[in-house]
């Protein structure tokens, strides 16, 4: 699966003779492929480079793109230079959001022609998941929750954060992960007041609350989900906060659809939480879009006024944060359409007491 075509089909949109992709995220977007290479997408043809450590590999797996071998003494940079001259391409677009000031200098400086920011080509393209991208993310949301319930029969008074933490790699790897989205976050007791807390050498222990947020890529796509259990039976406040945070999650979802804004649906979700009494220890947005990166856009934040597309595909994790004492976040993935949204996260999400 690649987006080639697509790129290709924008570039006049934005007055381009190419689109330069050098970062992992936009090369896996584009090719369905990471090789530390260089992608050149033109209005009729594109060529990626890379070296001897992928080639192999990249001429099985890229097509529509003309694949080269860079050397020790012809590079990625050579290889473009003569790409560009020889069809005479002059205004280049370049992925602005990801590409070092160092970086941009040189290629500056080595390339002809003119070097035009040009990220929201790709962001918008990204915005919008296709079907092939969608069967990719459920897989891997799919893994995602049958690694959370193997590791229910697996937490034990007793046990660390990071011991968990372990255990949750291995399951998701385990089940077909390619790897993590990102560092799994395990939260325990005073520690889930923190959203991004580090697993540490804390031990779990009867009557805490346990956060977990973790996730897998399945061909360079993200899941991503978070559950709070309970260690044995929780205080009837610990079970008014989850319950607050369930019912705020719930309120954000039936909001969730396309063609309404990130702030509607933050705020549908928000404004639960201040009414049961909790909206300053909601820290931060209802959810964000994923993809080939955790954290995509648009987002479904107080600050997002874009309105959603179709194909969408965003977290929904309210949470409350009591500084000193404990915290509650749920999450799942949904997927926007015209009348509202798939929840492709099938773990369940009334209040576990291990």
């Amino acid at each position: 699966m690649n987006h080639i075509d697509k790129i290709a089909a924008k570039l006049e949109d934005f007055g381009l003779d190419a689109m330069l992709i050098t970062s992992e995220s936009g090369e896996r977007y584009a090719l369905g492929f990471h090789g530390e290479g260089l992608l050149l997408v033109t209005r009729d043809g594109a060529q990626y480079s890379t070296d001897g450590r992928y080639i192999e590999a990249a001429r099985e797996q890229v097509s529509g793109a003309e694949v080269c071998l860079t050397t020790p003494e012809k590079g990625h940079m050579a290889l473009a230079k003569e790409y560009i001259q020889a069809r005479g391409l002059h205004n280049i677009g370049f992925e602005s959001g990801a590409m070092t000031v160092d970086s941009h200098r040189k290629y500056v400086q080595e390339l002809s022609g003119i070097l035009t920011p040009a990220q929201k080509l790709l962001d918008d393209l990204r915005a919008s998941k296709d079907e092939g991208e969608l069967a990719l993310m459920r897989r891997a949301q799919a893994i995602t929750d049958e690694a959370f319930r193997a590791i229910l029969n697996f937490i034990r008074p007793g046990m660390t954060e990071r011991e968990i933490a372990a255990r949750l790699i291995y399951e998701l790897l385990s089940r077909g992960g390619e790897k993590v989205s990102f560092d799994p976050i395990v939260a325990s007791g005073t520690n889930g007041s923190r959203p991004h807390a580090v697993p540490g050498d804390r031990m779990v222990e009867e009557g805490m609350f346990i956060t977990m947020d973790f996730g897998c890529k399945v061909e360079g796509y993200c899941s991503d989900m978070t559950r709070t259990v309970a260690l044995g039976q929780p205080t009837e406040e610990m079970e008014a906060v989850y319950t607050a945070v369930l019912d705020a999650q719930r309120a954000g979802i039936n909001a969730a659809r396309a063609g309404v804004t990130g702030r509607e649906i933050d705020e549908a979700a928000r404004r639960i939480l201040r009414e049961a009494g909790y909206g300053e220890y909601f820290s931060h947005s209802f959810g964000h879009s994923l993809g080939v990166d955790i954290h995509e856009a648009p987002n479904a934040s107080s600050k997002e006024t874009r309105p959603m597309p179709v194909g969408a595909v965003i977290s929904a994790e309210p949470g409350v944060y009591l500084p000193g004492r404990f915290g509650v976040r749920i999450e799942d993935v949904l997927i926007l359409n015209e009348t509202g949204c798939e929840d492709i996260t099938r773990s369940p999400k009334d209040l576990i007491v291990l």
